[in-house]
Parts: structure tokens; sequence; C-alpha cells
């Protein structure tokens, strides 16, 4: 059973605190590359390392192989967040050099992420509002289905839901703030009137059960004091709820998980303005404010070309030059 954390404890903890430090303050929230140095931290604690300049590439590969990470990028994302701790050791002159000359794994073609449609979304609902409330967890079954509504009607992430607020919640102007987002930034996501009638009648239930819900309340609690944690919204997904959807994974395709929804949105919000004529470069921003994107390259990761896409495209294109698609001259 692994101990709980407590704190840095290696001889690499006053950089690795100096270092999260520095990159909190420009802005970054660095939780998971937090989580990736306590894992390095505990290994250097374990192995007894007495010095800084006791790290070297061996001591930093014998690190990367205790993790067993099979999954290339996986992998690689570890020990890019190494790579870069010690790049900023070396800039403060704590080193000489980064000892980190380890190279990246290969990483064979990213496979595309499991989009879900409208009807497998409704069924998730459906399945979600049936789950049985046990000892721990009064109103089961409504609070999850109204948490899978805000993920796959709004794009939200995981943890932006699980922080709501009822004060974050304005069901007259119905548009939600979320706070402290991913990149420390808040923003406006405003909802519709079936998101809206669902959150109504969500709170109906909630203050009917006892439940507080106003200002600092959080929207999803067990016990009226503490946030739902995001472990048990994608546990909850993948044990109770993913098995019964039953879905048939393409070749290709990478397994179904909660951040899919998110990801389906940004899709299914393309291929709504493709069918409504729209250009999607000129709404690109839009959707990357809305997804609380820092840039729209960054909401390009979500656009996934799927079949609809490209027959999408295929239509927009076939408006705009009939003769060529009919095989006529130009």
């Amino acid at each position: 059973m692994t101990a709980p954390w407590n704190s840095f404890q290696s001889i690499l903890a006053p950089q690795i605190e100096q270092y999260l430090r520095a990159k909190r303050a420009m802005g970054c929230k660095f939780a998971c590359e937090d989580r990736q140095l306590r894992l390095l931290d505990r290994f250097l604690n374990n192995r007894g390392v007495e010095s800084i300049e006791a790290i070297d590439a061996q001591c930093l590969q014998d690190f990367l192989d205790s993790r067993n990470r099979t999954n290339p990028r996986s992998y690689n994302n570890l020990l890019g967040d190494v790579r870069r701790l010690f790049d900023w050791i070396a800039s403060q002159q704590i080193l000489g050099a980064s000892p980190v000359t380890i190279k990246p794994q290969p990483q064979t073609a990213r496979q595309l992420p499991y989009l879900f449609s409208d009807k497998t979304i409704r069924l998730l609902l459906t399945l979600a509002a049936a789950l049985p409330d046990n000892s721990r967890a009064p109103q089961r079954g409504i609070l999850y289905e109204m948490i899978f509504a805000l993920l796959a009607g709004l794009g939200l992430r995981v943890g932006e839901v699980a922080r709501l607020q009822w004060g974050d919640v304005d069901l007259t102007r119905e548009v939600l703030e979320i706070r402290n987002t991913k990149f420390g930034k808040d923003r406006l996501v405003p909802f519709g009137p079936k998101l809206a009638a669902r959150l109504r009648s969500y709170l109906t239930q909630r203050e009917q059960h006892g439940f507080a819900c106003s200002g600092t309340n959080y929207l999803f609690s067990w016990n009226g004091r503490t946030p739902i944690s995001t472990n048990s919204i994608r546990n909850t997904f993948r044990d109770d709820l993913l098995p019964q959807l039953a879905l048939v994974i393409p070749p290709g395709v990478f397994g179904p998980h909660v951040h899919g929804l998110r990801h389906s949105f940004a899709v299914r919000t393309l291929l709504n303005w493709y069918r409504q004529g729209i250009t999607p470069a000129d709404r690109l921003h839009h959707l990357s404010t809305f997804l609380g994107h820092l840039n729209p390259s960054s909401t390009a990761v979500y656009l996934t070309i799927t079949n609809d896409l490209f027959d999408a495209a295929n239509q927009r294109f076939e408006a705009f030059a009939p003769t060529l698609s009919g095989g006529g001259q130009a």
C-alpha cells in the first residue's frame, strides 16, 4: 500500500518546490506535473540519493523503468516532466547541465478518441439516473445524471463540473461561471432551456432532500460540505455505466472515457457549423473561448475528422464548385 502524501522529502525537494512555485506564479496549475514529480521524489528518497550530483542519466533511467509505463505516450509525458524540471534547475545554475539525456520512445500514429453519438449520450443519462443510492451516496442517480448532462451538453472538464457551486449557476440568465479553470482563468458558459430545466429540477430535488443550494454550497456533494471527487465521476462512468452501454469500438479508436464527452461536444459543434453553412475557421475562436482554451490551436486537437465531417465538407465543396464536382469545365 502506498504511503499517504505529506510533502516532498528527497534531496531534490527544495528544487522541486521552487520550480512548482515559479510555474504557478506564471498562472500554470501544474497539477499533473506535481503528481509526476512526487513519483520522482519518492523514488529518490527510497533509493537514498544524498546529493543532486548523484542524480545522473542512469539514475533517471532507473526511475523511468521503475514506473513500468508500456505506453510510449505515457512514458514520454513522464520523461518530459522530468526533463523540464532539470532544464529549469540547470537554468538556475544549481547544476552545470541537465542530466537528462534519455531519448523519447517512438510513438505510433495516435489513436482517435471515441466520439459519443446523441443516442449514446441519451442512453448514458438514462443509465446514470437509474444508479441506486448507497449509504454514503444519497440521490446518486439524479446527481450523476446532472453531472453527465453538463459534461456532454457543455463540453466541460470533469474538474470544472466537480467544483461547481450554486453561486456559479445563474438560472435567470441561463449561464454558468466556471472559476479557477485549468489555466487559472474564469469564464462564462451559457446553456439552453433544456439544460436550464434539468438544473431547476435538480435544484428542487436537492432542496427537498435537505441540501443547501446557494452561495458556496457545492452542486455535487454527498455530505453537503465537500465536492464530489473527479475520481468518483470517472470510476462510476468506467465501472457502472460503460459496461451497460455495450459500445462497439471501431479499429484505431481509443476506448471510451469521460473526457471523450468533451471531445464529442467539440466535434458535434463543428459538424453543426458545416451543416448550417458556417465556415468553421470563422468561429473556431468562439469555441476556443467556450471550452476555456488559451487559443484556437488548442481547440483544434478536439476537432477529430470523422466520416460525418468528411461528408459535410464534401457537400460544402460541391455547393461552391458544382461544375468541378460534376466533371465539368471551370
